[in-house]
This record gives C-alpha cells, sequence and structure tokens, in this order.
C-alpha cells in the first residue's frame, strides 16, 4: 500500500501553488512514496545507544583565546589613515548641511 495517494500529491501541488499534469500526479505519487518509505526505514534503525549528536566529528575552535592586548596609540593609528585633522579622521562630506 502506498503511504501517499494521487489525490495527496494534488493538494500538496494545489498547497504549494503548482501547476501539475495527470501523469505528474502518478510520477510523484510514487516518488514521495519512495521517500517516505525510505526515511521510515532510517527511523525504524536501533539506535538507542548512539547518543544525538549536531556532528559527525568532534569539532575544535580553530581561533586564538581572546585576551586583550594593547592597542595602537592614537599617533600611530592616525599616522596610517589617508587624512587626519586635529587628531582624527577626515573624511570626505557626503551630506550637505541643511540650515
Amino acid at each position: 500500500m502506498s503511504a501517499i495517494s494521487r489525490d495527496e500529491v494534488a493538494h500538496l501541488a494545489r498547497l504549494a501553488r503548482l501547476a501539475v499534469t495527470e501523469d505528474e500526479l502518478d510520477r510523484f505519487a510514487g516518488q514521495l512514496d519512495g521517500i517516505l518509505q525510505s526515511v521510515a526505514r532510517i527511523g525504524e534503525v536501533a539506535a538507542d545507544d548512539i547518543p544525538p549528536t549536531s556532528h559527525s566529528v568532534p569539532l575544535t575552535n580553530v581561533l586564538r583565546a581572546d585576551e586583550p592586548e594593547p592597542s595602537l596609540g592614537r599617533d600611530a593609528v592616525l599616522a596610517a589613515a589617508p587624512d587626519s585633522a586635529e587628531d582624527r579622521f577626515r573624511v570626505p562630506r557626503i551630506l550637505d548641511e541643511e540650515e
């Protein structure tokens, strides 16, 4: 017996607003039935002794530890800037001032 009927496929196609031909209804019913049977077989696997996991292999953090370090001084940062004025970064104006 099929897990999904032709009428159920037609109903799903209407919900998804898909135009499906009569031939496609039969073909999709068979394909979806195969998928549902495969999923059901996976659910039958005896896996009570296997703990649930989110990944098949252990994950490790490849980043360095987040530890505070001294930062660059103001003069060193401003020396690397393309343009500076009055101890600040100088950037082009992008908005006109409205009065």
